[in-house]
């Protein structure tokens, strides 16, 4: 039997892809407007400031190919998928990133679960059947 302390609980896995998440989405909010001035304080002089110097590597040439194409076209469906769930939503109440999340998430549970639950529930059945015994072993 395996060990099931090795698989990240279904939990974990959401609480890591909220954490994502929410660090992307602290980085792509814009910055709030500034109030404008009063008039009784004068306000300083516009300063030219050089932009930051940008972290984007700019391709001017094609890249090879790095994928095959049946991976390209797999991708291109499930973003296509993830597209649509965006305009439309996956229900009348599952328009929350957190809904669509959890609808993706399901077939990959149901696939852990059918692979891993029933060794689950022997070894703790085999364990209360033995601590209600008495028998350890």
């Amino acid at each position: 039997m395996g060990d099931v302390r090795q698989e990240p609980s279904m939990e974990d896995i959401l609480a890591s892809i909220k954490r994502i998440i929410a660090d992307d989405g602290a980085a792509v909010v814009p910055p709030r407007p500034r109030r404008p001035v009063q008039d009784s304080v004068a306000a300083a002089p516009p300063v030219d400031v050089p932009p930051p110097p940008s972290d984007v590597l700019e391709l001017t040439e094609p890249a090879p190919a790095l994928v095959s194409p049946d991976a390209v076209v797999a991708s291109k469906q499930s973003l296509d998928l993830l597209s649509a769930l965006v305009v439309r939503g996956a229900g009348p109440s599952e328009n929350t990133l957190e809904g669509m999340v959890r609808e993706m998430l399901r077939p990959m549970l149901k696939e852990w679960l059918d692979a891993r639950l029933p060794e689950v529930v022997e070894t703790l059945v085999a364990r209360e059947i033995a601590r209600i015994t008495g028998k350890q072993g």
